[in-house]
């Protein structure tokens, strides 16, 4: 898997002619608390992401550190993606420092002694509204006897516009028992409305300002968060 990553960058300048453009990404977003698909991941973070993209191709590297409480899992995720037509499929090699790896170490593989997992996803953009399923096929996310989970997860999404702000209406589920996600069969996990607009410092430099409450019936909790991003 991780020759796979290695060389993304590669295939993507190889697919791609010489007149096509490649499109460099580089952002932060700091947020009030990591909620992540309806799961409370840690308190306030800093997340960078750096990121390349041409001819569909997409490979993102994306990172997310706990500013106010260290100890927080940590969290690096890479992925590698193809878009046409509103269809999206790709993977992604989620990575924490937490895990059956007791240090932490990065290239660490092995079913049984690495802290990442995979995951393979596709999704169709409609335009008014979108549907994405996410899988996981490898890593850390097994069942009490050592098998793999597969944990899943399927959310619909829509976008619409509201007193001068861009909103999301989401719903995402876990279709069956998962120890990820702390569910033992279907259970819906995240149900989540959020909002953005531009913070205006001065006249002209503005932040893109967001707001999000999420609920998640499975685990009785609810949350309201805010982020900037940069």
């Amino acid at each position: 898997m991780k020759k796979i990553f290695s060389i993304a960058i590669i295939m993507i300048a190889a697919v791609c002619p010489l007149h096509e453009e490649i499109e460099t990404t580089v952002g932060a977003d700091i947020v009030s608390r990591y909620i992540w698909r309806g799961c409370d991941l840690g308190e306030a973070a800093i997340q960078p992401t750096l990121g390349v993209s041409a001819a569909g191709f997409d490979l993102t590297f994306w990172g997310s550190t706990g500013i106010v409480n260290w100890t927080d899992t940590k969290e690096f995720d890479i992925t590698l993606s193809y878009s046409v037509a509103g269809l999206s499929v790709g993977v992604t090699d989620y990575w924490f420092n937490v895990g059956p790896e007791p240090y932490g170490r990065y290239f660490k593989y092995a079913k049984e002694s690495t802290n990442h997992v995979f995951e393979a996803f596709a999704g169709y953009d409609l335009g008014f509204a979108s549907i994405s399923w996410y899988t996981n096929f490898a890593g850390n996310d097994l069942k009490a006897d050592g098998s793999s989970a597969f944990s899943s997860y399927c959310e619909l999404a829509a976008p619409f516009s509201l007193g001068g702000a861009e909103w999301t209406a989401a719903l995402g589920f876990v279709p069956f028992e998962s120890p990820l996600y702390g569910t033992e069969g279907f259970a819906v996990t995240n149900i989540s409305l959020t909002a953005s607009k531009e913070l205006e410092i001065t006249e002209s430099f503005s932040l893109p300002l967001s707001a999000g409450l999420t609920v998640n019936p499975c685990s009785e909790m609810s949350y309201l968060t805010v982020g900037i991003s940069f």
